[in-house]
């Protein structure tokens, strides 16, 4: 494995590409999932993707390890994100409401944090945001 170099503060995703077939994966892997070689290059995953598929968590999930925030739940999108990589991701997607499915579908999503899981917004979220906001 060779190391990603840290090129920017923006958020990105690490990932791994297998040197034998060029498959991509995430999260970043020690063998390849199509061929099984070992010889991998450790690699920057797309910073945006279109949602290939999302839901809305309408409770709380279990405790531990989510931790209910004081001022109470809030029902929130989670989805998979499919990256210019191939490889889909699963994320928190962040949206003006999560009552209105027409923002999430296919729609494109930028990554605005990692952790504790990959965290991706649409364009229309983020418009209302600054970046600064939109990473915590």
């Amino acid at each position: 494995m060779t190391a990603v170099p840290a090129t920017s503060e923006a958020p990105h995703l690490r990932g791994s590409r297998c040197r034998a077939c060029a498959n991509v994966a995430f999260p970043e892997a020690t063998g390849c999932q199509r061929c099984g070689s070992t010889d991998l290059d450790a690699v920057a995953l797309a910073r945006t993707g279109t949602v290939w598929a999302h839901t809305v968590q309408r409770f709380a999930p279990k405790s531990p390890p989510y931790v209910l925030p004081a001022e109470g739940f809030t029902p929130f999108a989670v989805g998979y994100v499919e990256l210019a990589d191939g490889v889909r991701v699963e994320a928190v997607l962040d949206a003006t409401t999560v009552d209105d499915p027409a923002e999430l579908t296919a729609a494109t999503v930028t990554l605005v944090a990692t952790d504790p899981v990959p965290r991706f917004a649409t364009r229309e979220w983020l418009a209302g945001r600054d970046l600064e906001e939109a990473r915590r």
